[in-house]
């Protein structure tokens, strides 16, 4: 009996023993990982994506990249004309060299002239008998006297604000230069001789060519001659004075003068005459004095009527190129 209870309890320790260690064997091979969820998880990024959008993360548009204008390079310009020294005249008494050109003179466009004098025993004198800018009448300031023997740097300058304004760049000057006894006015010239000087080159020489304005008045303009009246003002120097352009389409010096003058029905001459050489036009002035206007009583000018007369200036013989008696109502 007691050895049958002997085994009954070995038989039971044994029992006892294998539940302990199976209980600990699932103990350590089961893993030690947090339960298993259903829910589905979300990442940071699209949670941020999935909440709606706030003032600040708003969507904003990109802003336009700014860029500089994209300057056009400069057309290239051809490089000013170097001026070549011109020899006017060169002979057995006398040298005139035209030698540069001042474009910021006081007395305006001005060239540098040399001179010189190769007689013993005379004084002679240097000066311009016409002068032309780019086809338009234009007399510079010169006129000098160079001793026997000397020589001499002296300057020919165009002094004129207005024409400089509407004549623009100098293109073709052109000079009539005399040189004579200084004192024997009655002697032969030792030299006379027209020159042209083209400061930006002989190619870009062009003539002035005026466009007709609606206020012009057309006196004549034919195959000859054009004389146009191109308007009227009060002049502080003179009084009163009517602008003009006149035209020489021939190959003479013409005069143009004017004579049997009326202002409002009162003879009253104007200071008007002048010689305009071949293939020229020329700005000029009909001048009244403010004196002769008082002693008739004229205030205010209504009607002009005088006789226009052209003819050739070196020929006193010839039949007058034009001759006819106008009206001018300013």
């Amino acid at each position: 009996m007691r050895r049958t209870f002997a085994l009954l309890l070995v038989a039971l320790l044994i029992f006892a023993l294998v539940g302990c260690n199976t209980t600990g064997s699932q103990k350590a091979d089961t893993p030690n990982t947090p339960t298993t969820s259903t829910t589905p998880t979300t990442t940071k990024a699209q949670q941020q994506a999935n909440q709606p959008p706030s003032q600040d993360n708003a969507y904003k548009p990109a802003e336009p990249i700014k860029t500089e204008p994209v300057k056009p390079e400069p057309a290239p310009t051809e490089p000013p004309a170097v001026f070549e020294e011109v020899v006017a005249i060169d002979n057995d008494y006398c040298t005139v060299k035209i030698t540069g050109i001042e474009l910021d003179n006081i007395w305006g466009y001005t060239l540098t002239v040399y001179l010189e004098n190769k007689s013993s025993d005379k004084t002679f004198m240097y000066s311009v008998k016409d002068g032309a800018v780019n086809g338009v009448v234009w007399d510079p300031l010169f006129a000098t006297k160079v001793a026997p023997g000397k020589k001499a740097n002296e300057k020919i300058s165009f002094m004129d604000n207005q024409k400089e304004e509407l004549l623009g760049e100098f293109t073709d000057i052109e000079l009539h230069l005399r040189v004579h006894d200084a004192d024997d006015w009655r002697a032969d010239d030792v030299a006379e001789e027209i020159v042209h000087i083209y400061p930006l080159g002989k190619d870009k020489a062009e003539n002035y060519v005026r466009a007709q304005q609606s206020t012009d008045t057309v006196i004549v303009d034919n195959d000859q001659i054009s004389i146009i009246v191109t308007g009227y003002r009060v002049d502080d120097l003179w009084g009163y004075t009517a602008d003009l352009y006149l035209i020489n389409k021939t190959d003479n010096y013409l005069m143009f003068s004017v004579k049997d003058v009326s202002v409002n029905g009162f003879m009253c001459d104007p200071l008007f005459a002048t010689t305009v050489a071949p293939g020229k036009a020329s700005f000029e002035n009909m001048n009244w004095l403010s004196s002769s206007f008082e002693e008739n009583g004229i205030t205010t000018v209504e009607e002009i009527e005088l006789t226009f007369r052209v003819h050739d200036s070196e020929d006193w013989s010839a039949d007058e190129i034009f001759e006819e008696i106008i009206k001018l109502t300013p």
